[in-house]
């Protein structure tokens, strides 16, 4: 079956860092556009960053500079790297897959279960 499992989050002050991680199975993992999306409580979901199959990458403007989004194709993982945290950056993370239906397939559309990220003094 298809899984995407987060991983990484935590307790860090502003100023501090973390990586998150995505293991992701049951998918053609390297034919995939994977994204972080991000919510905090009371808020929408937000995407966060996106990385193509082919490794373009593009980020929400408050994380530009900050974050960097990264897939490891041999692995099936996909990693955010988080500098620099700001209180507002505190969130639950998720990870997606979409298929997007480029190569004549079934568009699938696959959500991890979030890791918790906390950043606060």
């Amino acid at each position: 079956q298809v899984q995407l499992v987060e991983s990484g989050g935590g307790l860090v002050q502003p100023g501090g860092s973390l990586r998150l991680s995505c293991a992701a199975s049951g998918f053609t993992f390297s034919s995939y556009v994977m994204s972080w999306y991000r919510q905090a409580p009371g808020k929408e979901r937000e995407l966060v960053a996106d990385i193509t199959p082919g490794g373009v990458t593009d980020y929400i403007d408050s994380a530009k500079g900050r974050f960097t989004i990264s897939r490891d194709n041999a692995k099936n993982t996909l990693y955010l790297q988080m500098n620099s945290l700001k209180p507002e950056d505190t969130a639950v993370y998720y990870c997606k897959a979409d298929g997007m239906g480029w190569w004549g397939t079934k568009r699938f559309v696959y959500w991890g279960q979030g890791t918790q990220v906390t950043v606060s003094s």
